[in-house]
Parts: structure tokens; sequence; C-alpha cells
């Protein structure tokens, strides 16, 4: 793979240099045209930035954002390059969060995600295709922890004007600054769109090959020695729990999507769909060595049973749709067709030890969207499929989405979903050679969950005022003895909170908070109830308008509140047990440098400075501390040809 992308550019180049312009070309709105007015001159097209855009299947057009803003602040300082305001980090990049905040995931409906994995994960909903005027190539670049980095390569083209791939590979590897806490992740991508020139075809497809692999040290074994020893300041001498394990979780998904418009006049705009997948997941716990942590924890080693375990999941689909597309009125309905599987290697049951198990069911649904536009003022999105089969049940998810915008500047953005599912199917099934983590659940409820919530936009201050709901029923949960459970009762969360920047000639704070609480079984997802951040900087440009430079102070804060506990065998978080402790009531600070020159974004930022003069008592879990003051280095850079 290392000359993998430089042989892509070159014969890309070589391509280009082989196609003649044609002499007249239609002249998009984003296009600068030269001419010197001199008979049989060439007209050239020089291509600005919004030529170069990257969409979802069903989402908008965005151009490639080059703009220094905040928000990349949060964004480019951070492995899985997304803002985690509402989580909190493991010590190595890598190694996932724990959330703080309660959002559903609906990449988990029907499918084997385990949490924990889940952070770099990408949907069919993530996979961006492009459409770009010259081949354009992007990096992003993370240093490691100890040592190590992370690079995201990304290199599109258009062979044509209505043809375009993408390849994309990312690679991870991280040392860390605890033994047994190396992180190993990877992803490969192929994307493909095809429109044909009469628009009457239209094809999405891609392949994405994904890879989470991280060595599990299970938590340091002394908070004493951690605390107060010095002999410990080197992080690699602590003693850890776990010494032979290892989990890993793959992710493998072939898509392809057809549209045909069988009608060419505008007054029949009727299209079919096709849709078809297919995915499979796979998650592996394995051990060069029993652990004694385990045994204690887990209960009994199996005799004869094998140190290693795996579960699976596969899911095949198939959508039949009729689509109307009008430019403000988009509706389309279908029939859909899954087969899914999910099983494992050798369960250890009283009744029945040392089975493979394979749940297996064929189901037959329907899904449909609408959309709606109307004076670039208002739009709605609604989305709802609905399944059914004897295994896994019924199967309801609806999302609606309401943006009203009467003023420029000011906005709302109303969200109502619901969805009724079976637990994540790491919950239904578990293989391992420890006795307690042993499990097999057939007679689970649907789990159904409401959410409620808003975004109120305000051009003062660009303010944001944002609440939420969420309304469980037969919420499904680990309790402390790493077995799956569900709620009696319903489980009921509010959130409300806002974000908002204040800003002086080139000195700017921007400010964001939370504040949530469980209505009702608040010890079923234990949280704190305040979040915060703030961020005080300095913008300006610099070297003759040539570069614009960002400096500032980032703190980070959430309350005190007696935190889940990190499960390595499961990658989930169960509920605090009595050796559990308080977590959170610490701010942590960062101090960074950015920089932009053309297209090139450096991210320079101390983080957690804090613990150079202090003790870290800032823990993403129990027994998990989060990361040391460390130099995280960050660069992205766009390359237009």
């Amino acid at each position: 793979m290392r000359y993998f992308f430089l042989i892509l550019v070159l014969f890309s180049a070589w391509v280009s240099g082989q196609i003649l312009a044609p002499a007249k070309k239609d002249v998009g709105i984003d296009d600068v045209v030269v001419n010197k007015g001199i008979k049989d001159s060439l007209e050239i097209f020089i291509p600005t930035i919004k030529d170069y855009q990257y969409f979802a299947q069903y989402g908008e057009r965005k151009s490639f954002d080059t703009v220094f803003t905040v928000d990349k602040s949060y964004r480019f300082t951070r492995y899985n390059n997304q803002d985690d305001f509402g989580k909190i980090p493991f010590a190595n990049i890598g190694s996932g969060f724990q959330n703080l905040v309660y959002r559903t995931d609906v990449r988990q409906n029907l499918s084997l995600l385990p949490t924990n994995k889940s952070h770099s994960i990408l949907g069919i909903g993530d996979i961006r295709y492009y459409d770009v005027k010259s081949p354009t190539t992007a990096f992003v670049y993370h240093n490691g922890v100890n040592n190590g980095g992370t690079l995201q390569s990304t290199y599109t083209q258009n062979i044509s004007k209505n043809f375009n791939f993408a390849l994309e590979y990312l690679g991870l590897r991280s040392q860390g600054f605890y033994r047994r806490s190396l992180a190993v992740d990877n992803h490969f991508i192929v994307a493909l769109h095809y429109l044909t020139p009469n628009k009457k075809y239209q094809a999405f497809g891609h392949f994405v090959n994904q890879n989470v692999n991280n060595e599990e040290y299970g938590g340091i074994a002394s908070l004493d020695n951690y605390l107060y020893d010095s002999r410990f300041k080197n992080r690699n001498n602590l003693e850890v729990n776990l010494l032979n394990s290892n989990s890993r979780f793959s992710s493998r998904r072939f898509y392809l999507s057809q549209e045909f418009r069988p009608f060419g006049a505008p007054s029949f705009p009727f299209k079919i769909r096709n849709t078809s997948y297919v995915q499979s997941n796979k998650y592996y716990f394995s051990q060069n060595a029993a652990e004694p942590y385990l045994e204690k924890i887990g209960g009994t080693l199996i005799e004869g049973k094998d140190l290693n375990s795996s579960k699976f999941s596969k899911e095949y689909a198939n959508t039949l749709s009729l689509l109307f597309d009008n430019e403000y009125f988009k509706l389309d309905a279908g029939l859909k067709y899954q087969n899914i599987k999910l099983g494992t290697n050798n369960v250890y049951l009283k009744d029945n030890p040392y089975q493979p198990y394979t749940f297996t069911e064929n189901r037959v649904g329907v899904e449909g969207n609408l959309q709606i536009k109307l004076w670039d003022k208002l739009s709605l999105k609604s989305h709802l499929e609905m399944s059914r089969g004897k295994a896994f049940g019924n199967y309801i998810h609806s999302a609606n989405r309401l943006n009203i915008e009467p003023i420029k500047g000011y906005f709302l953005n109303g969200a109502v979903d619901f969805q009724s599912v079976a637990p994540s199917f790491n919950y239904l099934v578990n293989s391992s050679p420890y006795q307690n983590y042993n499990y097999l659940w057939a007679d689970f409820s649907n789990q159904n969950t409401l959410h409620i919530g808003g975004v109120l936009g305000l051009k003062w201050f660009d303010t944001k005022i944002l609440a939420d709901y969420y309304r469980i029923d037969h919420y499904t949960y680990f309790d402390s003895s790493r077995r799956p459970r569900q709620s009696s009762a319903a489980l009921n969360i509010s959130q409300i909170g806002g974000e908002t920047t204040l800003s002086y000639r080139k000195f700017h704070l921007n400010g964001r908070i939370l504040a949530q609480t469980a209505l009702s079984n608040k010890d079923l997802f234990p949280m704190p109830n305040l979040l915060g951040r703030l961020n005080f900087y300095y913008q300006t440009e610099a070297f003759k308008k040539a570069a614009e430079l960002q400096a500032g102070v980032k703190v980070y804060y959430f309350s005190s509140f007696k935190s889940r506990a990190y499960s390595p065998v499961l990658n989930e978080f169960v509920l605090p047990s009595s050796d559990d402790y308080v977590i959170g009531g610490r701010p942590m600070s960062d101090v960074y440098f950015n920089m932009k020159v053309k297209r090139m974004f450096v991210f320079l930022e101390a983080q957690h400075l804090n613990t150079t003069f202090m003790k870290n008592r800032s823990y993403t879990a129990p027994y998990y501390p989060v990361s040391d003051f460390r130099l995280n280095i960050g660069i992205v850079w766009y390359l237009f040809y």
C-alpha cells in the first residue's frame, strides 16, 4: 500500500493529459471564465472551491470546507475527526470513549456492534461520494500516544463529467502510555457514483472494510501506586489487570443502489430504485493465557474451553422502491427483504454446554422516505422502515426532521424519532471461557425509544439553544455482573443546553453547556448532570494574509458521578459495582496553536496541560485514567490538482 496512492496520482495525471477539452462547454455558476477576446483564443475554465463537492446518497451536496473556523479545533484534534463533546476518551487514541450523554445509534439496530468499537465505524449513510472538477487528494494526520500515529488518505477523480470514483485508506497504530494498550485500526473504502448524461440512470456503490483492534489492559491494578508513588510517573511501569487479552472487531460491506427513470418527460418524474447490500460484522476476544482478573469477576474458567471466543452477524438486504422525484417534493416507498444471521462459537450453558448457536431469519418489510422543500425557508425529511421476523421480532424505525429559517440567521430545527427494535446483538449471545460471561438471551422484549428534540438558532452571538427528551421502555443494559438486563419501567432523560460565541475584534469566547437528568430509573444510566466547555482564542491573518493563525485555551468539564465500569470482554460499559468509584468534577485544560496556509491546516495542542503541575485524577471509567499531558499534532491537507 505504500506506493498505492502515488501510482494512482501518476496514472490519473497521465489520463487527464490525454483528454482534449471540447470546443464548447457548459459553464457552471461557480466557474471562472478567462477569455482574452482574441480571435480563436481559448476559454479557460478555472474551478473554484465550490466545484469540489462531496455528499451522502440522501444528503445535501457540500463543498470542501477550507474556511478556518473554530469547530475544526474540536474535530481535527481527535483521532476520529469528530467533536467529542459529551464523551470522555480513553488514554490511547483508537481505544474509544465513554458516552456521557445518552444517544441512540441506528448502526446497532439488528446488528452486532459493541459500543466501544463503534466510534470510528462508518455506516451506509456515512460514506461520502464526490463530484470534483480535477483530481483531488486529502490527507488527515494525527500523531500517536507514546509511539505511532494515524493517517487517512483520500483520492477522488471524475473519470468523466458524470462518473466519479474515490479511494480512501486509514491506518492507525498507537502504543499508548500504559502496558498492553496498543491500538491498531484501519479502513479501506472504494466509492463510485455514476449519472448518465440524460439523467435517466444513477448508481451509487461502495465497498468498505473496517477493523478496530486493541490490546486490553483491564485498567490499572493499584490506585495508590498510580496517585502517590513517584516510581510510577512512567505509566508503563504500572501493574495492569490483563496481560494476555486482545479484542478485535471487523466489518465489511458491499453496497449498490441503482435508480432508473423510465419516462423522459418532466411531467412524469417517476423512478425505480433497487438497493442491495451485504454486511458482515465479527467480534473476537482472544487470550494467550487465562487471566486471573477475569476469573475473579467472570467466574470459574471452564475446563477444556477454548480461550478464544467470537461472534458474528451477517445481513443481506434488498429493497425495491418507486420514487416520485421533484425538486420540491420527493417521495419513495418500497418493499424490503432481509436475511439476518447472528452466531457465536461454543456457548457454555448448563442445559447444553459447548454448543455453537446461530439465529437465522428471513424478514420482509416496507421502507419509505419523504422530502419537502418550500421557498428555501422550510424543509421536511422523514424516514420510515418497518419489518417483521420470528427470531428478532417486529422492527419499526421512524426519523423526522423539520427545518425552518424564516429570516436568515434565525432557524428552528426539530426532530421526532421513534424506534422499536430488539436489543443490539451484543446483548443477545456471548461465548467465553469464563462461566459468567456466557449467555443466550431469547426472551427479550423490544426496546422502544421516543426522542423529541430541537435546536433554536439566533443570529446574536451565533447562539444555539438545544433541548432533547428521551423515553426508553424496556431499556437494555448490562448489570454489575456483566449480564444483559431490561428495565421494567421506562427510563426518562431530559437534556437542555446551549452554545454561543462572544467576539471582540480578534478575540473570541466560544462556550457550550449541557444540563441533563434522568427523571426516572437514574441508576440504570449513570451520567453527569452538567457538562461544559469554554474556548477562549485569538484569530488573525498573518504573513501578509498568506496565513491565518489561531491560539487559545480550552477547558472541558463534567460534574462528578458514579460511573459505569468498562468490560473489556464485551467492549461495553456495565453498571458500577461496590469496587467502582466516582469520577469527574475536575476540569481538563488544553492550550493550542493552529495555523492555516492555503489548503493546509496544522493543529498543535498541548492536551491536559494541567497535569503538568497537578496529579491526573481524571478518569474515563473506574481504573482507566485519561491521558496525561501530551502534545497532539494534527494536519489536514487538501490538494486540488
